[in-house]
């Protein structure tokens, strides 16, 4: 599974990156977790609001 956490670092961008990598432990999930930070990038994603979640594209 491929989890990107989009956002470009703000409080709640890191703390949605906590919980998914504190679900992913307890659940024992097998996941590559990546940040997307660059604005363009996230722009591309159709995402209007950060923090954002893609999950295997």
């Amino acid at each position: 599974m491929e989890i990107t956490i989009v956002g470009t670092g703000c409080a709640k961008c890191k703390k949605l990156e906590d919980t998914v990598r504190e679900v992913v432990g307890e659940q024992g999930v097998d996941a590559s977790i990546t940040k997307m930070t660059d604005i363009k990038e996230i722009a591309q994603t159709g995402i209007l609001m950060t923090p954002g979640l893609i999950i295997d594209g």
